[in-house]
């Protein structure tokens, strides 16, 4: 199958945009620090999942997935603390629940693997 079939990647590549969004609204002095950190690890998460999948064997692909569970876990914790420092006035509570909803596929789609 093809990743880009993928609902766990399909579902990062919706969080990518959301991401972008929202530390968009961010000061103009986080430009070069929060801003430019939560985009790397956002698109980090879809370019590990695409790169896990074009690996020749399970090991590998679990090893990019297990890359971008922990870019995952970077997101959130950024964007966690861009609302601990006032960062943002938009409602993070939607993000933080999509973000759970690609941790649980993401699990899914790495015990897949881990079957194969």
């Amino acid at each position: 199958m093809d990743y880009k079939e993928l609902d766990v990647w399909l579902q990062v590549r919706g969080l990518v945009k959301e991401v972008y969004e929202l530390s968009g609204t961010f000061p103009k002095e986080e430009q070069f620090s929060l801003t430019s950190q939560l985009r790397r690890s956002i698109v980090s998460v879809s370019s590990n999942i695409a790169e896990g999948c074009g690996r020749q064997t399970a090991k590998e692909t679990i090893h990019f997935l297990h890359i971008a569970r922990g870019s995952l876990y970077e997101v959130e914790t950024q964007i966690i603390l861009a609302k601990d420092l006032n960062l943002t006035i938009a409602s993070i509570d939607e993000i933080l629940g999509e973000i759970e909803r690609v941790k649980k596929l993401l699990n899914g789609f790495i015990n897949y693997h881990k079957k194969l």
